[in-house]
């Protein structure tokens, strides 16, 4: 039968979720799958990604994709992060095409944040470039409180941030993935972003995403892992200091830390985030 490329429409995004869940990873539910693609924030999207149809009308091949508009030297940018992707083993031979449509859209940066092993060498090939991942693994342990105040209520952080991180969390706050917290010391606030996360298939880890203000999260990095700990019984922190601006103490750096990559003129790998994106709307 004939293989159809088609944008993966409003219209589709059920039938696309139920084949993810079926076909890629049956924990995340399909109400979970098309929770996701329908992202909170505003954005003019052109589609959710790419799919294969079957001759007969079946889905048989996806790649997500999430959109967004972000300020990068003080121009908006669109942004087009790859999400995931799955084609059934029978019809592997057309999964270069899916990658290929969602790159032939002109004028975005793209990201890749997950990719999987096979994909990183292809992604490579197709001009994209390793963010620096390196990532250091804490253990989260019952500190005693340092000065400052922690919260995740969310009538507080609205009264506490401004401007950019408010935006941001307001852009997030519906997500699935994304938790919320703010740290407040002195009169200053950071805003942290991170999700819950599996190493060999434990769900004990939990991975930094956004830091607004690195020099106060240093300062209150030990407030921030007993909450971790005691409220929510995640074990680890997940740190890359590219994102957190240092290395945590009691540390060890892991030695195959995950790949993420982006490709976008007139970008480098400052200019590029963990927001809006497969890691802030799914958790699996």
């Amino acid at each position: 039968m004939a293989i159809r490329v088609e944008p993966i429409t409003t219209a589709d995004v059920p039938a696309v979720s139920r084949f993810l869940h079926a076909n890629l990873n049956a924990k995340v539910t399909a109400e979970a799958w098309e929770a996701a693609v329908a992202v909170p924030w505003k954005v003019s999207a052109p589609n959710h990604g790419f799919l294969l149809r079957a001759g007969d009308g079946e889905v048989v091949g996806v790649y997500l994709a999430f959109y967004s508009e972000r300020t990068v030297g003080g121009e908006t940018r669109r942004f087009c992060n790859l999400g995931a992707w799955c084609v059934l083993p029978e019809q592997r031979f057309h999964s270069l095409k899916l990658l290929k449509a969602l790159l032939a859209q002109e004028g975005y940066v793209f990201t890749d944040l997950s990719p999987s092993g096979n994909v990183v060498p292809m992604n490579e090939r197709l001009g994209f470039t390793h963010l620096d991942t390196a990532t250091a693994v804490a253990p989260n342990l019952p500190w005693l409180p340092v000065r400052g105040r922690l919260t995740t209520d969310p009538a507080t952080i609205e009264d506490r941030l401004t401007g950019a991180d408010l935006q941001i969390y307001r852009d997030h706050a519906g997500t699935a993935a994304a938790r919320h917290v703010v740290l407040s010391r002195g009169g200053r606030h950071c805003y942290v972003v991170y999700r819950t996360d599996r190493r060999k298939d434990l769900p004990f880890f939990a991975s930094v995403l956004y830091v607004s203000d690195p020099r106060l999260f240093r300062t209150m990095r030990r407030r921030f892992q007993a909450h971790l700990l005691t409220r929510h019984g995640i074990l680890a922190l997940l740190a890359e200091p590219r994102v957190t601006g240092h290395r945590p103490r009691l540390s060890r750096m892991l030695g195959a830390p995950r790949r993420k990559m982006f490709r976008g003129d007139g970008v480098t790998e400052h200019d590029i985030d963990y927001l809006y994106s497969e890691l802030t709307c799914l958790s699996w």
